[in-house]
């Protein structure tokens, strides 16, 4: 502190306390304002501290409890944390502190109202009360969780379980445990079961990708009866689709993938129930074939269909000759029909042509007369003349 000779002086701020010793020992607690004494000898000394919203170390604080009680009760307030407690400190109405247990603060009441609340936390639960004015992100004396409405929370105590949660907020002390909440999602969930090369029963290399859908029934099963249920059941579904490949052909697998399905399907639901949980759909995407069988089926089917067109165009062949036949027979018996079957094919003829130059002798005359009289055609119809005619 400043001296001018023998006068000591001090000066002490709003906000701010002074210790004053003589040699080492407390005399009194000063406050603001500026002090001046004569001292001669120099015993006197000023330690300047802040109060407001202030800590000061317990060691000091217990010092001063022992030898200046009621200086210590009227300006510190001590707390204390017991091996289940832990102390909420409130400084002017504001949530400031989380005391952790077996510690001891101590924080200045002079200038400020400090209001402590103890908390037993032998009851796990935190009330929501203390909830709503705590950090929890900086203390781990608790833990929170958040379930949220289309999942189940199951509390875990020290590795076991306790209770199902539903959806909803929770905050849980940790001390002198070990709590963590596992969360399960009870929405269907799909799982895709990757391509795996697996042999036919005529020994024809494939490669099979499932995908199936299932839904958690059973939280508490389910977190216990397996450490991982996705992975439980891709292992089942490889399984029962290797069972199903294995004892067919190719032809019969290629033939009969609906029926796979249920197989496999009826495989995993009767295991997959001791785990808590329910199998929706499985079903075969793929069937990848290697390279040469791929390229052998492709000329099977292309051989298939040219058999086929050609079945078809021997078919119409037969069906139009027969049609030719009995048409034949009509006109074996029937002159009429025959001569109207002429009249018919000169008709299409005529209609392709502009001009038609019939070329007649003497005897044509009676083929001349019918023309006339049955038939019309349109166009120029000019009869050549007889040789010799001019």
């Amino acid at each position: 502190m400043p001296r001018r000779g023998f006068w000591f002086t001090v000066t002490v701020k709003d906000g701010e306390r002074a210790f004053l010793t003589s040699n080492g020992c407390f005399k009194r607690l000063l406050g603001p304002g500026r002090y001046t004494t004569f001292d001669p000898r120099f015993r006197l000394a000023a330690e300047v501290v802040k109060v407001a919203r202030a800590e000061i170390t317990p060691e000091r604080a217990f010092q001063f409890q022992r030898t200046h009680p009621k200086l210590a009760a009227e300006h510190f307030e001590i707390v204390q944390a017991g091996p289940t407690q832990v102390g909420l400190v409130t400084i002017d109405g504001d949530p400031k502190h989380l005391i952790p247990p077996n510690t001891t603060r101590v924080f200045w009441k002079t200038l400020t109202k400090v209001d402590v609340e103890m908390v037993d936390t032998t009851e796990m639960r935190i009330q929501k009360r203390h909830l709503d004015i705590m950090d929890l992100a900086r203390t781990t004396t608790a833990m929170q969780a958040t379930v949220e409405a289309h999942e189940a929370g199951l509390l875990i105590v020290d590795g076991k379980l306790t209770e199902r949660l539903a959806p909803g907020r929770y905050a849980y002390w940790t001390v002198g445990r070990t709590v963590r909440v596992e969360k399960v999602d009870l929405r269907p969930q799909p799982l895709e079961v990757t391509a795996q090369e697996i042999l036919t029963k005529d020994r024809v290399a494939l490669r099979v990708t499932l995908t199936a859908f299932y839904k958690v029934t059973d939280p508490e099963l389910a977190a216990t009866a397996t450490g991982d249920l996705a992975n439980t059941l891709y292992r089942l579904v490889q399984f029962a689709i290797r069972e199903a490949v294995a004892t067919r052909t190719l032809d019969d697998i290629l033939a009969a993938r609906d029926t796979i399905d249920q197989e496999v399907r009826a495989y995993v639901e009767g295991r997959i129930k001791t785990l808590g949980a329910e199998v929706g759909e499985i079903g075969v995407k793929d069937v990848i074939l290697p390279g040469d069988v791929r390229d052998l089926l492709n000329k099977v089917v292309e051989a298939e269909r040219t058999a086929k067109a050609n079945l078809i165009r021997r078919q119409e062949e037969t069906a139009a000759t027969r049609s030719l036949l009995n048409t034949a027979k009509l006109m074996e018996n029937n002159p009429l029909l025959l001569r109207l079957k002429e009249l018919e094919a000169l008709e299409k003829l005529v209609e392709k042509v502009g001009r038609i130059d019939l070329h007649t002798g003497a005897s044509a005359g009676g083929f001349d007369a019918l023309l006339s009289k049955l038939y019309s055609i349109s166009g120029e119809l000019v009869p050549s003349k007889p040789e010799g005619e001019s």
